[in-house]
């Protein structure tokens, strides 16, 4: 089995971030501002460079005002196809 990251999977879920944090009208600057860290941050996540841990991703879930939980249903939504 390939590496997470070079799996569709893996695009739809980065798909699904991006997505979210243009939904929250918030730049990449902002967002990983928001976390603390440089805007290479989220940069680098969305292109795919950077991998998340699940802390990780709840932090970046209350910056983007989602719900987890959500973001993981609609994961799997969009992996089923």
């Amino acid at each position: 089995m390939p590496k997470a990251i070079y799996r569709t999977e893996y695009d739809v879920f980065l798909k699904l971030l991006k997505a979210r944090r243009i939904k929250a009208g918030l730049t990449q600057a902002e967002c990983s501002s928001a976390l603390g860290r440089p805007q290479s941050f989220i940069s680098d996540v969305e292109r795919g460079t950077r991998r998340l841990d699940i802390i990780q991703i709840h932090d970046l879930c209350k910056v983007l005002k989602c719900d987890l939980v959500e973001l993981i249903r609609d994961f799997v939504a969009g992996i089923e196809f």
